[in-house]
């Protein structure tokens, strides 16, 4: 797989206004991903904030995704520059950047996804540029990887107008848990609280020309359908464990 080719033709499907589909992985096998990586998603984040995957594992499980045109990212465990270092250099494409609150936090998180001069993260040979076989061509890579930044907090969308314009963010999802508890209405989703600051996020996003996406945890099609009609581009569709809890449930219970 072409991995500059497939962050061009993400961003050139938000950029159209048409849905970017992904998914999620916490379970740390590299049979997992190849299942997901040929499921037709867009993208599927390796989960480094829940999960329990090692940066020794996202090597082979990005191979495995990348055998299915799937383009490999991560959600990073905090954005500490060894995070963003350690993900990128194994051949992510991008990074989903938790909890993020403030314009500040997403400027630092994305400097340190950059090669200089657009950003400063160390530069070397390492398995995204086949340890420098394609040295010059993953320069430009590194110059912009594809950046998403989680909402999943009630001061982040306090700040929103501002995280929405920094320079570099692809897209904004949302962490629908998350944000929920920090309203203190933990998964109550059909909160009319709830429901306004999503719709307001929603509206935010729309206003500053930013793809808004939200994680549609639990498997359910028309729960989909239902988010794209409602506006959101960039959407990460349930997570491998709940796919095998769901489906691996004894009919005889």
């Amino acid at each position: 797989m072409n991995r500059t080719e497939k962050i061009r033709t993400i961003r050139e499907v938000l950029k159209a206004g048409k849905p970017c589909i992904g998914s999620w992985i916490q379970i740390p096998h590299s049979s997992i991903a190849e299942i997901m990586g040929r499921a037709g998603y867009d993208w599927v984040a390796v989960d480094l904030e829940h999960g329990s995957v090692s940066t020794d594992q996202l090597p082979d499980i990005f191979r495995a995704l990348e055998l299915g045109g799937t383009l490999p990212l991560v959600r990073l465990a905090q954005g500490l520059p060894k995070d963003c270092k350690q993900a990128l250099d194994a051949g992510a494409g991008g990074v989903i950047v938790p909890m993020v609150e403030s314009a500040e936090q997403l400027k630092e998180v994305r400097d340190e996804c950059c090669w200089p001069p657009a950003g400063k993260r160390g530069v070397g040979f390492s398995r995204a540029n086949l340890f420098g076989k394609y040295f010059k061509e993953y320069a430009a890579e590194a110059q912009a990887p594809l950046l998403a930044a989680m909402i999943e907090h009630i001061r982040a969308v306090e700040n929103l107008e501002d995280i929405l314009k920094v320079e570099g963010l692809d897209a904004v999802l949302i962490g629908p848990y998350d944000l929920s508890a920090s309203m203190g209405i933990t998964a109550q989703f059909d909160s009319p609280e709830f429901t306004s600051g999503m719709n307001r996020i929603l509206t935010l996003c729309r206003h500053n020309g930013i793809p808004c996406g939200v994680h549609v945890v639990m498997p359910d099609p028309e729960v989909l359908k239902q988010r794209i009609e409602e506006g959101y581009r960039f959407i990460a569709y349930s997570v491998d464990a709940v796919f095998l809890n769901t489906s691996a449930q004894s009919p005889m219970v």
